[in-house]
């Protein structure tokens, strides 16, 4: 059987508690609003896929979404034991950025979300160096910044070392 045969497992008739949990309801929310959040992405964002492709033109290799570490960062390099995370100044509250204000309608709904992934963000951060990788957090806005890759390289090392 090919994998895009099989059928996901019902849930029907199954009590509530064994079903996976549902999404929050934004009932409320205009679809515009709806269409929106809906268009947000955790993984390949725009700034992601930029770094990577200035990272692979340098000479660097690495893996991408590093499963079993906390977080599961953007990109790895095992072999140097280094992380690059790609941070969204919004989402992630990138501080004193302007790109990292708060929306005026349902302000205590978004604080509270704001807050809940900066201390996510904190604690996948002390794991992962108490762990012995080092991480470089790149903000969206920086992504422009012509002297990033010389950032990156000091991170780095030279391209082919380590890898």
């Amino acid at each position: 059987m090919v994998e895009s045969d099989k059928k996901a497992p019902s849930t029907e008739g199954e009590p509530t508690s064994r079903r996976k949990s549902a999404r929050p309801s934004f009932a409320d929310a205009s679809e515009a609003r709806r269409r929106n959040m809906a268009a947000n992405s955790g993984k390949n964002t725009k700034p992601e896929l930029i770094i990577r492709r200035m990272l692979h033109r340098a000479g660097y290799r690495y893996r991408i979404h590093g499963k079993g570490l906390p977080g599961r960062p953007d990109i790895v390099f095992p072999g140097r034991r280094k992380i690059i995370e790609v941070r969204g100044c919004f989402w992630h509250r990138h501080p004193g950025c302007s790109y990292a204000a708060t929306p005026k309608t349902r302000s205590e709904f978004w604080t509270s979300k704001f807050e809940a992934t900066v201390e996510r963000d904190e604690r996948n951060l002390t794991a992962l160096e108490a762990s012995g990788w080092s991480v470089l957090v790149l903000w969206e806005c920086e992504i422009n910044d012509g002297h990033l890759i010389d950032r990156i390289r000091r991170f780095l090392g030279p391209p082919g070392h380590g890898q």
